[in-house]
């Protein structure tokens, strides 16, 4: 049986005998002189900090909660912002003049399954937007999906594949001005092993994911086995005043 100390004794300084004084102030003393005389260690430590693991799951969308912008006032967890961004503004068209895309923009939401609904299937030239996040242009990822195909034809990213590094492409947002963008990378990625982490990333800088299906047609799942993703960031000389808008 273990006895617990006297509560009234827990913290209270505890009286040295005279005795013991003179042991204690020498021992001070020489800690204090071989502090003085200690080499210290130079350099950073050898451990390097974990690194939050990514997100597991495949290409699903995370809850508004957990999607960046998805809290209006709350400010990315990232460190200072490195690059230009624009106040929120909801887009209105996307222009990639290289694979001949001209097209609105609908709100997307996250469904019951915690994914994010897709655009309607039988609209061959429209795209989609998470509306509860990231508006394109604004400090956050904004994430902007479209189909591939449709049943009957190609629908509006069925080429946005072709797009490389280097590329731009514009969103025309609802307050007047039209953002700009340069691809970063565009990358394809195996559904059942989606990187949800580095898609969906908290940063301070603006960032635009274009999404569609990629890779064989599972007949089975009636779904395609990948997805394409488009990396892409605003250019420092991303606002100007939008052009008017075009037909679909």
């Amino acid at each position: 049986m273990t006895t617990r100390p006297d509560p009234a004794d827990a913290g209270a300084p505890r009286r040295i005998p005279r005795r013991v004084v003179p042991a204690v102030f020498w021992t001070l003393v020489l800690a204090a002189l071989l502090l003085v005389f200690r080499p210290w260690a130079s350099g950073q430590d050898t451990e390097a900090p974990a690194r939050p693991a990514a997100a597991a799951g495949g290409a699903t969308a995370p809850a508004p909660s957990s999607l960046p912008g998805s809290s209006r006032g709350a400010s990315p967890s990232a460190g200072p912002a490195a690059g230009p961004s624009m106040p929120r503004s909801a887009p209105t068209r996307l222009r990639i003049p290289k694979i001949g895309v001209d097209a609105p923009f609908t709100g997307l939401k996250i469904g019951p399954s915690g994914a994010l609904d897709p655009p309607p299937a039988d609209d061959t030239n429209l795209v989609g937007w998470q509306e509860s996040g990231t508006s394109p242009g604004e400090r956050g990822t904004a994430i902007v999906a479209g189909h591939l195909d449709t049943a009957t034809a190609p629908a509006v990213f069925a080429r946005l594949g072709e797009l490389k590094a280097g590329d731009t492409f514009e969103v025309s947002r609802a307050d007047g001005t039209t953002a700009v963008f340069l691809v970063d990378s565009v990358e394809e990625f195996s559904k059942d092993d989606f990187p949800d982490q580095r898609v969906y990333e908290d940063t301070p800088d603006a960032l635009v994911r274009l999404i569609t299906c990629a890779g064989p047609y599972d007949r089975k799942a009636r779904d395609y086995t990948e997805n394409l993703v488009v990396f892409a960031h605003l250019e420092e000389s991303g606002e100007r005043t939008a052009p008017a808008a075009g037909g679909r």
